[in-house]
Formats: structure tokens, sequence, C-alpha cells
């Protein structure tokens, strides 16, 4: 009875969420026409192939909760929704999306962009289409077109695996957070100090021992051989390549209190609960330290299908500077001898980088100049770079000194911090094309559950996927504060708990 009062205002009419709104932000945007609406009678119409059909049951998985509609995923027809796949200016991973009253239309050149582009139909509706309950909708689709391709190729998130060990389900959750924002690498820290996290047939001890702690003397836990698989498939299904990594020759003090034999003294250490680094490492003189090498990196690149493998190599402080490099000249080939491309951290830029290698960057501001000369003058020889600046994009940095979360040795790293700035132009001398792209680690000395890590990705993760993603161009935090609090309702749906940072105007959508 109350809404008929008179005088009470009418209830405001649905509108679609503007093309611009979506995080990151489309390479063009170009509003016009009317909305499409998703109706009971709507289908998806996709392509013959496999992977365009796995598209388009994603979406329709994603839909048919909150809409509680049938929306079959059908190869003929008119109208609705259409996932296409055709020849165009879309590289891997871009894609144009159309829509207007009688439909929306998705084209791309491969299925991943399809899916990038259902990511971004995604952000275009409702945040309730997020909820597993039915919802009343409307569910509109704002009219026009965006086209869109990334701006780098490797858009990456790092989950340290070993501090805390975090299951399967943990990950794949973590997996379609990651999705939203078109990150395309899943980085898996799955050794270090604290733990070993895969099981290696040839050295069962490293799991079975190696894996049954962590930080604080927790039980630990490991990943099978089909637990890992388990992860590398369901990555796969939203387009994200899994990389490995095995930290080495320092970061292994769980596999050396595994096994006796790797320790130049053969005597293995008690296992390690705390988190101090730099204290471990490999016995570089021995032959057996590249046996157990060759039989880690030959079991874990059967298991992944994807180019690259990360060897690690940083804060090997216990490892003279002769035997790093040592090291390093050794381990390298046996990466490629089971074909896969290394990866390191900045420090194997101090060692000789293999041909075709890529440097993962996690210096910060105030790195010193030596070190930054060293890391510049490897890229000028061909060394790619993935840009993880630990005072920008460690996800694991408090927000602030009352951050319950986190650890603060980068410093503090608000929202506006973590987004401004521009990988293209980061490090002074680094040719335009070695920057391969950006990765967001997530070390868990402090973490221990879903909860803890999502409060730490959002919101910075989204801004680290923009960089990114996005052009130089369209990076401007004045609008992309706006955007980003857009965004609270949908994790809200989804139930991603977050920092409200009092630098981003939650509750204003800029409607």
């Amino acid at each position: 009875m109350a809404a008929s009062v008179t005088g009470a205002a009418p209830a405001p009419a649905a509108s679609p969420t503007p093309l611009d709104r979506v995080i990151p932000a489309p390479a063009s945007v170009a509003p016009g026409g009317s909305p499409y609406r998703i109706t009971r009678g709507t289908h998806i119409r996709v392509d013959g192939s496999r992977e365009t059909r796995g598209d388009g049951e994603y979406l329709a998985t994603i839909l048919r909760s909150s809409t509680g509609y049938r929306l079959p995923v059908t190869d003929h027809g008119a109208g609705g929704i259409r996932l296409r796949l055709a020849k165009g200016p879309f590289g891997a991973e871009g894609y144009r999306l159309d829509s207007g009253r009688g439909g929306v239309t998705i084209t791309a050149a491969r299925p991943a962009g399809l899916f990038h582009g259902v990511q971004t139909l995604r952000q275009l509706l409702p945040a309730a289409v997020e909820k597993d309950t039915v919802q009343p909708g409307p569910w509109l689709v704002a009219g026009g077109t965006i086209t869109d391709t990334p701006r780098y190729g490797w858009r990456g998130a790092m989950l340290d695996v070993s501090r805390h060990f975090f299951t399967v389900e943990q990950v794949k959750r973590y997996i379609d957070q990651l999705t939203l924002y078109k990150i395309n690498k899943l980085h898996l820290h799955l050794s270090d100090d604290q733990g070993w996290r895969i099981a290696i047939d040839s050295w069962p001890r490293l799991a079975s021992h190696g894996g049954s702690t962590e930080v604080g003397g927790g039980p630990g836990g490991f990943y099978t051989k089909a637990d890992y698989k388990e992860i590398v498939r369901y990555a796969a299904s939203r387009y994200l390549e899994v990389v490995p990594e095995i930290d080495m020759p320092g970061h292994t003090n769980a596999a050396l209190a595994s096994y006796a034999d790797l320790n130049c003294d053969g005597i293995a250490p008690p296992l390690y609960t705390g988190t101090e680094v730099g204290f471990s490492s490999l016995c570089v003189g021995k032959d057996i330290t590249y046996d157990f090498v060759d039989d880690v990196i030959r079991e874990l690149a059967a298991l992944t299908p994807g180019e690259y493998l990360h060897i690690g190599g940083d804060e090997a402080h216990s490892t003279s500077h002769e035997d790093y490099v040592k090291f390093m000249d050794r381990v390298q080939p046996i990466v490629a001898k089971y074909g896969k491309t290394v990866v390191g951290w900045h420090q194997l830029t101090g060692a000789s980088p293999a041909k075709g290698a890529l440097a993962q960057y996690w210096g910060l501001d105030g790195t010193s100049a030596e070190e930054k000369a060293r890391v510049v003058k490897a890229a000028q020889s061909g060394t790619g770079l993935i840009l993880s600046p630990a005072d920008r994009v460690y996800l694991d940095m408090k927000y602030t000194e009352e951050t319950p979360l986190g650890l603060s040795w980068a410093g503090y790293v608000e929202v506006r911090r973590s987004y401004d700035w521009d990988p293209g132009a980061y490090l002074p001398g680094v040719p335009g094309g070695a920057v391969r792209g950006v990765e967001a680690p997530m070390w868990s000395e402090t973490l221990e559950n879903s909860g803890h890590i999502e409060f730490m990705a959002f919101p910075r993760l989204p801004g680290v996927a923009e960089l990114g993603w996005s052009a130089a161009a369209t990076h401007d935090w004045s609008r992309y504060k706006v955007r980003l609090a857009a965004q609270a309702e949908r994790w809200d749906a989804l139930g991603i708990g977050y920092y409200r940072s009092p630098q981003v105007p939650w509750g204003s959508t800029g409607r």
C-alpha cells in the first residue's frame, strides 16, 4: 500500500551497466542503440568446436542459477547470445562484443578470446547474475560495440601454497576470481623452506616429510599428481596456464630436511615453520643435487602442458655468487631438456639467463641502481621481463599499518599505489618489447584460508589485471576508482570479502 501513497516517488527504471564500466578497461567502446534483454526464450548459440561449446556451457551455467532460465546451448538458430569464431584483428585473446535489441554476439579468432568476451558480458549484466539463487532481473546488456585486445600476453597471479597449504578447491576458487579479470597465468609457488607441495615419485619424502608442516607448525599438505593435474585442467578450462615454481638453490629447507644427501654435510636439518629467508641452500658441488633437480623437473614438466617452468633463484643468501652462477648454468639446460622455458626471479640476471628465459622483477622503488642496471642490461640483451614490483603488486603487503593480515617489509600498499604506475615505463632503459607483462604475487606467511586471500587480493587484483590488459592511455586513477567501486556489488554477490579502502568511493556507481 505504501507504494501507492500520493507523492511517493516511482521506482527507478532499470538501466543497463554502461559499456565503459568494465575492468579491465576495453581498448575501444562505442555505445549506441537499444539494449538486449535476456529472457526465458534466450538461447546461447555456438559454433561447432568443442572449445566454443565449452565457453557457451560455462556462460550458461553462470546465467541459469540467477535467471532461472533454461538457456539452451545450441549450434543453430538466430538472435539470443552468440559466440562466434572468425578471422579478424583479435590476436589470441581479443574479441568484439556487439549488443543490440536482437541479441549479443561475441566474436573472436580463438576460444580464449570468446572466453574473455564472456567475462566482459558478465560485468555488463547486473551483479545479481553472480548469485546461485534465482533473482528478479531484468537482465539487460547495454547496446553498442566493444572491441578489445590485451596490451601484454602475461597477466599473472602467483599463489604461494608453500608457507601455508591451500587445497585444490581453494585454488579453484581463486582461479574463478582471477578469471573475471582476464588473468591468464597462474604461478604456483610449490616449494619453500616451510613446505614441499607436489608429489615426486622418484623422491617421495619431499611430499610425505617435506610437505608435513607449514608456517606456525600446522599440518601442511601436498598435491598428489592427480590433484595437480586437476588444478591444471581446471585452470585450462578458464584459459589460465599454470606456471609451476620449484624455488632453488635457496628456499629449500623442506627438501634438505627430507633428504640428508642434498646437504653438503650430509645431515638433514629439522623441518622449519618460521618465516625467515635466505638461510638454506642446495649443495652446489654435489652431483646428487643435479640428479635431484633433473628428476623433479622431469616429473613436473610431464604434468605441466604449459610452456614455462619457474626455478625461483631469489634470496639465495647462503649460496656464494660463484656457486649461484654455476648452479644456474647447470639447471637452466635441464629445464630446456624437458621442453620448458625458464622463468626465474630477477636475481637470475646476476648469472647468465638462458636464451628465451624470463626474469620476474620483484624489486622496489628503492632497489639499488646496480641491481636495476643488471635487470635492464639483461632485458637489452634479450631476456624478457615480468614486472612484479613488491611495493606495488605484492598482494600480501598490508594496505595500512592497521591491516590485520600481511607483511610490510616492502611498505604499505594502498589501492591507488598498486594501480598508479605504468609497466612499460617502470624500469627506464628497458626496451618496450622486453616487458612481457605483469604478475601479482600472493605470499602466504600470514594467510591461512580463502577469506584471507580474498581480503588481500580485493580490491588490488583488478587494478593489476588492468595494467596487464588495458592500453596505457586508459590508466587514470580518477576514472578507475569509480569503476572499481562498482565492482563491490559483484563481489558481495560472489561472497568475496574485500578491504573497503577509503581511497575508493564505495556505494557510488557514477550513474
